[in-house]
């Protein structure tokens, strides 16, 4: 399992928290999904032999939460 944080703008609604962690943690190889509300952080623990850092910033991109950089911890 690996660790990725990812960072967009600062959320502007606790449904931004609820989508997020709806979308991201239904893919395949999320194991856990968490949202910082105010700062725009994501912080996603995956199985980076099912699914990509690249991946799951397509799809918070997707949500309308552009990502502005990532990291990936193993």
């Amino acid at each position: 399992m690996r660790t990725a944080k990812f960072e967009t703008e600062p959320f502007t609604c606790p449904s931004c928290i609820t989508k997020i962690e709806g979308v991201v943690g239904k893919m395949d190889g999320v194991a856990e999904t968490k949202v910082l509300f105010n700062s725009g952080k994501v912080k996603v623990t995956f199985d980076d032999g099912l699914v990509t850092a690249e991946a799951i910033a397509k799809a918070i991109t997707g949500l309308g939460y552009p990502v502005l950089r990532h990291k990936v911890a193993a």
